[in-house]
């Protein structure tokens, strides 16, 4: 269990290539001293084209956001830079490569009582807040409207091709690697902040195995009466081969402690 400040957080997390004969799926969770301040790092990292770009993300997004100078200061454009640093290296490491691999990155930092959810392609964070679920990312999807258009602005195009896809080849709009196709394939997250408060409940990062199968709220409701977030990581990925998940499956849980001991002193604002 680690503490942080007042608050408290525990995290589990299960993962299964399920149906699949190969795992392209990776997590990440680390914990770390940054500047004093305890930080928490979660991620899952859903690989496409092979495992390469995936296990490159997850060996090095977390490691060069730490090391971000801005990373207390101006935490979002310190995650938005090592995005992109990140993709940057991958596709210099890639050169002696035929064929070309990429991945999403779905990452929750947390930093004193902020919980900031940066996203990258298809993989999905959702929380529960007051007994509520609210999705904290964004699908990159090559139909949504906006990502449609930035395709088309930068000469690419979107086709239907079992799905909806770029250059009727890739069925996510932003992913870190896809050299042939990082015109129009960005890594640039879309972050969200949240207030850790007593009302943020728990934190489920997943990769589409589980999100094509079950909803955000079936997901929250599921797994909100089980205390050990590693026990509901595995009932998610459990409930998600039952529904016939075609893909791996990756969950992680981070379930926040906070104000449950009843504790009286809080922050004035």
């Amino acid at each position: 269990m680690m503490h942080l400040q007042n608050g408290k957080f525990s995290y589990g997390f299960a993962s299964s290539p399920g149906k699949r004969s190969s795992m392209e799926d990776f997590y990440e969770t680390r914990i770390d001293g940054v500047d004093g301040e305890i930080v928490g790092l979660f991620g899952v990292f859903d690989g496409h084209g092979g495992a390469r770009a995936a296990e490159y993300v997850k060996q090095n997004l977390f490691s060069n956001l730490i090391k971000h100078p801005k990373f207390i200061t101006d935490t979002k454009s310190a995650i938005a830079d090592a995005y992109n640093h990140t993709d940057t290296e991958f596709l210099k490491s890639e050169n002696n490569q035929n064929r070309d691999a990429g991945s999403t990155a779905s990452t929750a930092i947390l930093v004193g009582d902020r919980l900031l959810v940066a996203n990258v392609g298809d993989s999905r964070a959702v929380i529960c807040r007051g007994g509520k679920a609210f999705a904290v990312s964004r699908d990159h999807k090559p139909d949504q409207t906006d990502e449609r258009q930035r395709i088309e602005d930068a000469g690419g195009f979107v086709m239907w091709a079992g799905t909806w896809r770029v250059g009727g080849v890739l069925a996510v709009s932003r992913a870190f690697g896809d050299r042939l196709l990082k015109q129009y394939v960005v890594a640039d997250p879309e972050i969200q902040e949240e207030k850790v408060d007593s009302t943020l409940e728990f934190l489920i990062l997943a990769s589409d195995g589980l999100w094509d199968v079950v909803t955000n709220e079936e997901a929250v409701a599921m797994i909100k009466p089980i205390q050990d977030p590693e026990e509901a990581a595995k009932q998610l990925l459990q409930e998600a081969y039952q529904r016939g998940s075609a893909d791996n499956i990756t969950c992680v849980v981070v379930r926040f402690l906070g104000n449950q001991s009843g504790s009286s002193h809080s922050n004035p604002a």
